[in-house]
C-alpha cells in the first residue's frame, strides 16, 4: 500500500483497510500513525466518530438497513426480521460464521425506494421478504453484492411545461464553460448575483456573494468544495443530480472555480453514495479527455481547474460545511467555532467555496442559459426552480422540478398523495406542515425548502414520526456542545415518556423549553434546528397531542404498569 505523508489522506487511508480487511486492526492505526506521524490516540477518535469505519471485523458481507421514518412506514421491521432469520446474525453484529454483518443505519439517499439496504455499499431497494432470501441465498453461494445489486432509477416525476425547466433539460457537456471565454471573473460573479441563486442546502446564503467574498481573499490557494453529503433524512435530489447530470455539477465547480480564482475542487461525497463514486470518476475522467478539466478548460486562457473525489465516512453532522472541512482535513467532523467563514479560512485554512450539487448544477444552467431565462421562472425574490424530493403516502415518489412559487396543494395533487395528513418540509430539521397550510408556497418568502419532502397520511403515528427524528438527531449529535449532546436525549425521554402514557402538560412545556435552549445555545445547526418539527407539531396537531396527555397531573397516573417498570430488577435479582 503507497504511504501517505499527509493528514488529509487518513480517511482515504482507513478505507483501504477497512474495504481490504472488513475492519481497521491495529496494525492498521499503527501504520496510519507512522505514516501520517499522528497519534494512534488521535487516529482512534477519528475512527470512533464515523459510523462506517469498524475496529473488529464485521462481516465479509456489511449489510446497512435503512431506519429513516420512510423506511419504518414501508415495513422495516420485516425487512430487518428477514435479514435476520436468513443471515443468522443480530442487528448490530456479525453471524456465527463471520460471513454476514448486519447493521443498521440512518437515510441512506433511497427515500422513493423504500425499503432499502446497502451490502457492500452496492443499493438494494424495493426489499420484501422474499427478495431478501434471495439475496442471501445468492451471497452464500459466492456471488459478489455488486453482480447482483439494483440499478437505482431516478424518478424524474415533473418539469415545468414548455420551456420552464431549468434542471432535468437537455444537456450538452462543456456548453456553460464557453460562456466563461468571454465573461471576467468578475463578470462570471455578477452574472449569478443577478439571477437571485442562493445556496440550495437550506441556509439560502446569496450564492454571488459568497463567491466574490472568496474572489476578494488574498491568500492562496483557494478552493472549490462540492458538498455532496446530503444527509437529510428524506432527500435525495442530489443523487438524482449526479447519477442523471454529473457533467452540469462538474462545469459548476469549474465556473466557481474561474471566478474565485481557485485551481482545485473537491467532491465531499457521502460514504453512502459509494455506488455512485465509479461513475463519477468516469466522467471527470471524460472531461480530462475532453479538455473540460486539467490546463485551460475549454479554451479559457491562463486558467487550470483539477477535480478529485474525497469520500465521507458515515456522519449526518459533516454536511454543515466546517464540519465537512475537518474531514477532509482527516479530522473527526465536528462543526468548527464561528470565528471565521469558509470563504476566509476554509480548507487548510485557505479560502473556500462550499456549494451544494443542486447550487453548482443551477450556476451551470445560468451560464448556459442566461440570466433573462432564470428570471422568467419562479417568484420575484426566488427566481428559477427548485428540485424537490418527494417520498412517503404518496403513489409517485421522486424527483419534481418545481417553479419557485408552487404551492404544497399542486405538490401533493401531482404526486397523487394518499390522504396527507402530516407533511415534513426540509427533512427533521426543517417544518412539519398540516392540511390546513396546504396553499403555502415554496419559496425564499414563504417555505424555505432545502429539497425533502415527506408525507404521512392519517394511519401514521405522528409520535412514531417524532420519535423517529428525535432518535436520529441524539445518534447523529457529535457530542461536543452540551446544549446539543444533553438536550436530544432529554426530548428522547420525553417522548418515551408520551408513548408509554405517563406524560403530562408539564412535560410538554418543558419540551418547548428545551427546544428554546438547543436553539439558541447549541453550536451548529444539528442542535438548533433539531426540535424545530417537534415544538411545531405541539402548535399544529393539538387535537392529536390532547388524546395522549394525562389532564390530571396529580401523580396517579393509571397508565403507570408497575410490573414493567420493575421488570428489570426482578430478573437481575432471581
Amino acid at each position: 500500500m503507497e504511504a501517505l505523508t499527509h493528514r488529509t489522506q487518513l480517511l482515504d487511508r482507513l478505507w483501504q483497510y477497512q474495504q481490504a480487511e472488513g475492519f481497521i486492526s491495529q496494525e492498521a492505526v499503527k501504520a496510519c500513525a507512522q505514516d501520517l506521524h499522528l497519534s494512534e490516540i488521535e487516529i482512534e477518535g477519528v475512527i470512533s466518530f464515523y459510523h462506517f469505519f469498524h475496529r473488529k471485523p464485521a462481516g465479509k458481507f456489511i449489510i446497512y438497513l435503512n431506519k429513516s421514518i420512510i423506511s419504518e412506514t414501508k415495513g422495516y421491521a420485516r425487512i430487518k426480521e428477514a435479514f435476520e432469520k436468513e443471515t443468522g446474525a443480530t442487528l448490530g453484529g456479525v453471524d456465527p460464521s463471520g460471513l454476514f454483518g448486519l447493521y443498521e443505519t440512518a437515510c441512506i439517499g433511497l427515500s422513493d425506494q423504500e425499503p432499502a439496504a446497502l451490502i457492500n455499499f452496492y443499493p438494494f431497494v424495493r426489499l420484501n421478504t422474499l427478495k431478501v432470501r434471495q439475496i442471501i441465498a445468492q451471497l452464500k453461494q459466492g456471488v459478489l453484492p455488486e453482480n447482483i445489486c439494483d440499478e437505482v432509477a431516478d424518478h424524474i416525476r415533473y418539469v415545468p411545461d414548455g420551456d420552464k425547466a431549468i434542471f432535468f433539460r437537455d444537456y450538452h457537456p462543456g456548453k456553460s464553460i464557453q460562456r466563461l471565454i468571454d465573461l471576467s471573473p468578475e463578470e462570471a460573479i455578477a452574472t449569478i448575483k443577478q439571477s437571485g441563486l442562493s445556496g440550495r442546502g437550506g441556509a439560502f446564503f446569496p450564492t454571488g456573494l459568497k463567491w466574490q467574498l472568496c474572489r476578494d481573499q488574498p491568500a492562496q490557494p483557494k478552493y472549490i468544495v462540492c458538498n455532496a453529503d446530503e444527509g437529510e433524512p428524506g432527500t435525495f435530489k442530489d443523487r438524482v443530480l449526479m447519477n442523471a447530470l454529473p457533467g452540469l455539477m462538474l462545469e459548476g465547480m469549474i465556473i466557481a472555480g474561474y471566478a474565485v480564482g481557485a485551481e482545485e475542487g473537491i467532491i465531499y461525497l457521502r460514504a453512502e453514495y459509494f455506488w455512485l463514486k465509479e461513475k463519477l470518476e468516469r466522467v471527470i475522467a471524460r472531461f480530462y479527455r475532453m479538455g473540460l478539466l486539467g490546463k485551460e478548460p475549454g479554451g479559457i486562457a491562463n486558467f487550470q481547474f483539477d477535480v478529485r473525489i474525497q469520500m465521507g465516512a458515515g456522519a449526518y453532522v459533516c454536511g454543515e460545511e466546517t464540519a465537512l472541512l475537518n474531514s477532509m482535513e482527516g479530522k473527526r467532523g465536528e462543526p468548527r467555532t464561528k470565528q471565521y467563514f469558509p470563504v476566509e479560512r476554509g480548507f487548510l485554512n485557505l479560502p473556500t467555496i462550499v456549494n451544494n450539487v443542486e447550487t453548482l448544477c443551477a450556476a451551470s444552467r445560468i451560464l448556459e442559459l442566461g440570466v433573462e431565462k432564470i428570471l422568467q421562472t419562479g417568484t420575484p425574490e426566488s427566481p428559477g426552480t427548485k428540485v424537490l424530493s418527494v417520498s412517503g403516502d404518496c403513489l409517485l415518489p421522486g424527483i419534481y422540478e418545481v417553479e419557485w412559487g408552487a404551492s404544497i396543494a399542486d405538490l401533493i395533487e401531482k404526486c397523487q398523495a394518499d390522504d396527507p395528513y402530516f407533511i415534513q418540509i426540509s427533512g427533521p430539521s426543517g417544518e412539519c406542515i398540516s392540511m390546513q397550510e396546504k396553499d403555502r408556497s415554496f419559496s425564499k418568502e414563504d417555505l424555505r425548502c432545502e429539497g425533502s419532502v415527506m408525507i404521512f397520511n392519517r394511519q401514521r403515528d405522528v409520535l412514531q414520526i417524532l420519535s423517529n427524528f428525535a432518535d436520529f438527531f441524539k445518534s447523529e449529535s457529535c457530542g461536543i456542545c452540551t446544549p446539543c449532546r444533553a438536550g436530544n436525549f432529554i426530548i428522547q425521554r420525553k417522548l418515551e415518556k408520551i408513548q408509554h402514557g405517563l406524560a403530562y402538560e408539564e412535560d410538554l412545556e418543558e419540551i418547548k423549553k428545551w427546544g428554546k435552549i438547543m436553539q439558541v445555545a447549541s453550536r451548529c445547526g444539528l442542535g438548533k434546528t433539531a426540535t424545530n418539527s417537534l415544538v411545531m407539531s405541539l402548535a399544529k396537531f393539538p387535537e392529536y397531542f390532547s388524546t395522549i396527555i394525562e389532564k390530571n397531573a396529580d401523580g396517579l397516573n393509571w397508565n403507570f404498569d408497575i410490573e414493567r417498570a420493575t421488570a428489570e430488577y426482578e430478573r437481575f435479582k432471581q
